[in-house]
């Protein structure tokens, strides 16, 4: 008996959809996190954004990095995979890269994209988690575990 096939493109738009995301965890010399006020968000987030058609997750952090606080840093391993189901108005799964961007020496270089950001600073662990929201705060302590264990971290929904 033969089983018959959809054609690629039908069966490549049969599949199920995913919007990704990375972003980059950045620390000063005293170890505080990185983060940065999106002027179109009520809280604060871990730079990045979202990974363009056809662009590497890696490389989304970087051009993401370079284009919200001018930084040129290339990314580092990938500390956490966090997967999140479709929720409000957002129809899809999203799939986020968080990689380690290493350690940010003169913080002086920072150069704040305005046209998307109100601040950014440089936070204890513990404050930086409590500024995110829910639904990514998780990625702050799975990341420190990954860097401390040298690892990856997936994490499912929660």
């Amino acid at each position: 008996m033969s089983q018959q096939h959809l054609p690629p493109a039908q069966w490549y738009a049969s599949l199920p959809t995913y919007y990704a995301s990375a972003c980059m965890l950045l620390t000063d010399p005293e170890g505080r996190v990185l983060m940065v006020k999106p002027n179109y968000r009520p809280h604060w987030a871990i730079p990045g954004g979202v990974v363009d058609a056809g662009e590497y997750p890696h490389a989304c952090a970087e051009r993401e990095i370079a284009e919200e606080l001018g930084l040129r840093v290339r990314a580092g391993d990938l500390l956490v995979v966090d997967w999140t189901p479709p929720m409000g108005d957002r129809p899809h799964s999203m799939i986020n890269f968080l990689f380690d961007g290493g350690t940010v020496i003169d913080t002086g270089q920072v150069t704040l994209q305005t046209s998307e950001l109100d601040h950014y600073g440089f936070f204890p662990w513990g404050e930086a988690t409590r500024m995110l929201p829910d639904t990514t705060s998780a990625r702050l302590p799975a990341a420190l575990r990954a860097r401390t264990e040298s690892r990856t971290v997936y994490l499912p929904a929660r």
